[in-house]
């Protein structure tokens, strides 16, 4: 099951939901380790010490630092980008999926856009 991090922007229905939905997950959140406020690049980086996916609405930025690590040969877990407008039921069915079907390592390196 993947281990994840939600950034400070994810909208707290879906985390509520995923909570709900998912039983045993692992998350948490930007703002309960510390890094509330903490720029994209900053937040990728702990989530790679972590070995924790980053789950997230800021596909304007966190994209463009995720494959920027890529490049760099660091290390990069995963993101999941979810378009603010999705629905919510659909975003937690989409992201369910994603976390009872997907194990550890298998979003290396990659960004994954939901809905799917």
């Amino acid at each position: 099951m993947l281990r994840l991090l939600a950034d400070e922007n994810l909208d707290g229905n879906i985390l509520r939901g995923i909570l709900r939905r998912v039983q045993g997950v692992d998350v948490v959140r930007v703002q309960n380790v510390g890094l509330s406020g903490a720029d994209d690049p900053a937040v990728l980086a702990w989530a790679a010490e972590q070995g924790r996916v980053l789950v997230t609405h800021d596909v304007e930025t966190v994209t463009g630092f995720a494959f920027e690590r890529v490049d760099a040969g660091l290390a990069m877990p995963g993101v999941i980008e979810i378009v603010a407008t999705a629905p919510i039921g659909k975003a937690v069915e989409d992201l369910a999926l994603l976390i009872e079907c997907l194990g550890d390592g298998e979003l290396k390196d990659r960004v994954i856009y939901l809905p799917m």
